[in-house]
Order: C-alpha cells, then sequence, then structure tokens
C-alpha cells in the first residue's frame, strides 16, 4: 500500500513551516526524516495520518486521498490502516500493558475476542514484554513504555506506520533495542515504516535518509 505526499504545503498565522514537500514510501519500505529543529517534521508526520490539516497538496495511502475526508472519516481511515508511535509513549495509565496493547482490535470492533487476546500476547512476545501484560504503566521503564506504544501500534497490522523521534527519550542501549523491535515488526508484517528522528543511529537503519527544511524534502 503506497503512500504519497504530493507538493504539501502547511502554514501557521500565513507563514509557511514547510511547502513543496513530496514524496513516495513503497509497500515495506522504511524511510527517515531528518531535519533541523522547528522544520515540521512531526508536524509532516501528522498530515500523512490525517491528523493535521494542511494548506495545499495531497496526501494518499493505498490510493484513498485523505485531504477530502472529515475528522470521522478520517479517523476510521486511520483506524484500520495506520499505526503512530510518539516520542512520549501516550499509554493509558489506568490499564494495563495488555489492554494497551489491545486498544487498536477494540477500537476496530466486532472481532474474535479469544484471537486478539493471542494476538496481543504474540505481539509482546515479539517486543519482549511477552512476562509484563498485567503490569501497569507505571511499573515499567522508558524502554519498556515505548515498546509498549510499538506492541500497539502495529497489533492491529497497519500498512503504514508513523513514528515520530521514538527513540528520543532513550538512552544509546535502550534506544538500539527500541529500534530493533520496530524495525523487525515492520519488516515482518510488511509494513512501511517513516519515521522522523534527531538520531544519526537510528535514521541510518532506514532504505532511505530523506532531509526535510522550509523549501521541501530531498533524498
Amino acid at each position: 500500500m503506497t503512500l504519497v505526499v504530493n507538493a504539501l504545503r502547511k502554514d501557521y498565522d500565513g507563514i509557511s513551516v514547510f511547502r513543496n514537500v513530496s514524496l513516495t514510501v513503497a509497500p515495506g519500505e522504511f524511510v527517515a526524516i531528518v531535519g533541523e529543529s522547528g522544520v515540521g517534521k512531526s508536524t509532516l508526520l501528522n498530515c500523512m495520518a490525517g491528523l493535521d490539516h494542511w494548506d495545499a497538496g495531497q496526501v494518499t495511502l493505498a490510493g484513498a486521498d485523505i485531504g477530502p475526508m472529515d475528522e470521522t472519516e478520517r479517523a476510521i481511515f486511520r483506524r484500520g490502516r495506520i499505526g503512530f508511535v510518539f516520542q512520549a509513549f501516550h499509554v493509558l495509565p489506568h490499564l494495563d500493558v495488555a489492554q494497551n496493547v489491545a486498544l487498536p482490535l477494540m477500537l476496530l470492533g466486532g472481532r474474535n475476542r479469544h484471537e486478539d487476546k493471542l494476538r496481543v500476547q504474540a505481539m509482546l512476545d515479539a517486543v519482549g514484554l511477552g512476562a509484563l501484560g498485567s503490569r501497569l504503566p507505571e511499573q515499567l521503564s522508558g524502554g519498556q513504555l515505548q515498546r509498549v506504544a510499538i506492541a500497539r501500534a502495529l497489533v492491529h497490522r497497519p500498512v503504514l506506520l508513523l513514528a515520530d523521534e521514538p527513540t528520543g527519550n532513550l538512552d544509546p542501549t535502550t534506544a538500539a533495542k527500541v529500534m530493533d523491535a520496530m524495525v523487525g515488526q515492520t519488516r515482518l508484517h510488511g509494513a512501511s515504516l517513516v519515521m522522523v528522528t534527531h538520531s544519526t543511529a537510528a535514521a541510518q537503519l532506514a532504505d532511505r535518509v530523506l532531509h526535510l527544511s522550509a523549501e521541501g524534502i530531498t533524498g
């Protein structure tokens, strides 16, 4: 399922954060986007997910144009096709690890609960958290929380995973383990991965590294 961004422009108060941003991400491809702070890397990622609006251009995933969709249509579209990993984890503190990971499956609805439980456990096993399903987030380290976020983002097998500085809060050793888990699982399931990062080590794992500036994006 191909992601295509064409001539995208985002303005704040009449001033362009970025403009003329065009890129194509092939099915199963891992693309890292780097650039200076404030150039709009996270904003671009949010546009790809339909979480933010843009002022010109087009975003399509699997041939579907996200731009004309209303908020409800975008939410339904994201639910089935896109996973998102945030730097700040965004796990729910009152739910245990397994419940956090199961959230995307619950939102899809109409599913077999036993099969979903098995899928959640398999996902936790895959990211090295198989024995921690009953723990609350407050009982986990930062690296473990990020792996919960990765498991949650991939459990519904999206065609596109978007990752916003996924190792930004982690020490180098933990960051390497988190990247191994994320890249390994996206490769296994054939998902495309777009990651914005300041980390040279993380970017080096990508198939391509693109540089975002106010004037556009270059390879």
